[in-house]
């Protein structure tokens, strides 16, 4: 099989198991200190600060999370021409994780 068609089953087609499992960021500098981890999964309620893009050196809650890889954070909306005013949607991959909710739990 060709590399990208394998690559397409794995990442494109993966199951909803691997695909939650993908869903991590980076911890900040103290957090992997503590816990001798680079990354984690991204669980709703987490704190983050987005580290790229238009919105970067934001810190937000997380309160949403896609399974596509993406988190919306708390504070972040984009109004619309109606006055609606919706989620904007967030990679993971530029994420930095700044304190969780199960810090009292061992990793």
């Amino acid at each position: 099989m060709k590399p990208g068609k394998v690559r397409n089953q794995q990442i494109y087609r993966a199951t909803n198991q691997v695909r939650n499992k993908q869903l991590g960021a980076s911890l900040s500098k103290q957090l992997r200190q503590k816990y001798g981890r680079r990354h984690i999964r991204i669980l709703d309620g987490d704190v983050v600060k987005i580290t790229r893009g238009e919105y970067k050196g934001i810190n937000g809650k997380v309160t949403k999370i896609s399974l596509d890889g993406r988190v919306a954070i708390e504070g972040i909306k984009k109004e619309k021409i109606k006055g609606d005013k919706v989620d904007i949607l967030i990679h993971t991959s530029n994420l930095l994780i700044t304190s969780f909710i199960f810090e009292s739990l061992s990793i």
